[in-house]
């Protein structure tokens, strides 16, 4: 059977799975309904702090919830910057710059109708942080503390003013802090006292509480989620009294169906089945667009990379060999072969950028290079170099990574490489990106292949270098370790004024560039091909979407 044949197989599949869970073509028609097929596998996690990558962020984050900081998704034209989301202002402490004040916004309701306020922050940091706290969730910590490792506990300083303390300075805290969901403690603990009498574990009260939350989540965000069958669709309503009159939903209700292959979900979009799909297949565009459908991409800050590990024994240890990868991928037919759905790197950020730094060695292809530098590593024709990389079918700004993986081990033969590509889904090998290169979730890989996201110091840079940040604390999976770059990064983390700490960035930039701990494959175009009848659709620059903003005709 094709693969195209074997995808609309699928997608009527989805179809008839669709008409049972909508309650029949009626409730359609007087609903404004916008269906989305993701590329994750399972429906992301629900409760407040969702897992599947940033895609989990985009679809059960970012619309039934909101942080103390918010990203600004209101343009296309330029890069995406923070905004007041639950806090209205915050500052730093002068005389002690590890704690944060935070001013809070008051009239907010989450969507069992209980109020948002300083106890509720406390407890939402509590809820990731505190494992003597009724709440926490270790479902949820591996998801939240990485991507703020600095953040240690919250106090109320008043009704509406809540005091963060970090382990150290940290500038980069008031962006970390998008990454931190705000859920009702009051629903939770509704859901708390309705677990059988029977269950006398305080932890699996604890579990189960949560479980029940998950099913029937509550926020402050512009939707509320109804409906959950795990693996096949989330559905979410309007909350026509959110808090930001900008931002109250023009749709009345979204649906979210995981569709982890790309031709499938391009043939439920052509089906008519949904409107909207994540990361379309490149060789179906010109009949994508034939049917009306729209394209919509911009460039993202966003790497696809793999990630070498510096575990002993590794092949990556050997600068030159780092190099003659990066110099071996023709990413302009790269390029081509995805139908133009990407950008070609020349590091982490781009030339122009303030983190740039104008870096000594140049991304790009040159084939005789590379082989210089793998003969003068010591490999050739008869002694090649065998790697092993670790990689999903599909997930969060993963792009296509099969098709992308198997090009560049192809093209990599031409310098030397044995590549094996370890393939495994996208949750698991995401959260071996904590575990770390040496535990067993690794699978034996010295390479693993997870885009991300380059919006903010913390994630661009810091979290793959630093040694603190070393597993299982975040995402230097690698174990990367050197005292220049750490010394570079605590000077960023220390200096509050912009410039000041662009410098450092820059200069980190550009080593992180010399000693390329990453092969640099591609950044992201955030392609998503969506129906004509929706309107209001703004591809900002970053690697999120407002839902909110959007109708439909």
């Amino acid at each position: 059977m094709t693969t195209t044949r074997r995808a609309w197989l699928m997608a009527g599949a989805l179809l008839l799975g669709m008409g049972g869970g909508m309650g029949g073509g009626a409730a359609m028609a007087q609903e404004r309904v916008l269906r989305i097929g993701m590329t994750a596998a399972d429906i992301p996690r629900t409760s407040g702090q969702p897992d599947q990558g940033f895609e989990g962020n985009r679809f059960t984050g970012i619309p039934m919830y909101d942080g103390l900081v918010n990203w600004d998704l209101s343009s296309a034209e330029r890069p995406s910057v923070i905004i007041p989301g639950l806090a209205t202002e915050w500052r730093v402490d002068e005389t002690d710059r590890t704690k944060w004040r935070f001013t809070l916004r008051q009239g907010v309701k989450f969507h069992d109708g209980s109020a948002f306020n300083a106890a509720a922050v406390v407890w939402n940091v509590q809820k990731v942080l505190d494992q003597s706290a009724p709440h926490y969730d270790p479902a949820q910590v591996g998801l939240t503390a990485s991507r703020m490792p600095t953040l240690r506990s919250a106090r109320a300083i008043s009704e509406f003013e809540v005091e963060l303390t970090t382990s150290e300075p940290d500038s980069f805290l008031p962006i970390n802090l998008t990454n931190l969901y705000m859920a009702s403690p009051a629903h939770w603990a509704a859901k708390l006292a309705a677990v059988s009498a029977g269950v006398t574990d305080a932890r699996q009260r604890s579990n189960q509480a949560w479980a029940a939350f998950a099913a029937e989540p509550s926020g402050t965000g512009p939707f509320r989620g109804v409906r959950l069958v795990p693996r096949e669709r989330f559905e979410m309503v309007a909350n026509r009294e959110y808090w930001d009159p900008a931002r109250r939903p023009k749709v009345d209700r979204v649906v979210l169906l995981p569709i982890p292959e790309a031709n499938t979900r391009t043939a439920a979009l052509l089906g008519n089945q949904v409107d909207w799909i994540e990361a379309p297949a490149p060789d179906a565009l010109p009949q994508i667009t034939g049917r009306g459908f729209r394209i919509y991409q911009n460039a993202q800050p966003h790497v696809w990379p793999w990630q070498f590990s510096f575990a002993e024994g590794s092949p990556w240890l050997d600068r030159r060999v780092r190099h003659a990868a990066n110099l071996c991928v023709n990413r302009e037919e790269l390029k081509t072969l995805l139908s133009g759905q990407m950008e070609i790197p020349k590091g982490t950020v781009a030339p122009g950028h303030p983190w740039w730094g104008n870096p000594s060695f140049d991304i790009r292809y040159d084939l005789r290079e590379a082989q210089r530098l793998m003969r003068e590593a010591g490999f050739g024709p008869q002694r090649r170099l065998s790697v092993r990389v670790l990689t999903s079918a599909s997930g969060s700004g993963q792009m296509q990574p099969l098709t992308m993986n198997e090009y560049v081990q192809q093209a990599l033969r031409e310098c030397f490489f044995d590549v094996q590509l370890e393939v495994g889904e996208w949750n698991a090998i995401f959260n071996n990106w904590r575990e770390g290169a040496r535990s067993p979730g690794a699978r034996g890989a010295n390479a693993t292949n997870i885009s991300f996201a380059a919006m903010d110091p913390f994630f661009a840079m810091v979290r793959f270098v630093a040694t603190s940040a070393q597993p299982p604390v975040s995402n230097n999976w690698g174990y990367f370790s050197n005292p220049e770059f750490d010394a570079i990064i605590t000077r960023a983390r220390t200096t509050f004024d912009a410039a000041g700490r662009d410098t450092a960035l820059a200069e980190l930039h550009k080593r992180i560039v010399e000693e390329a701990p990453f092969l640099w494959v591609a950044h992201d175009v955030g392609p998503r091909a969506i129906s004509p009848r929706v309107t209001g659709v703004v591809q900002p620059r970053s690697w999120f979407i407002d839902i909110a903003t959007m109708g439909m005709n």
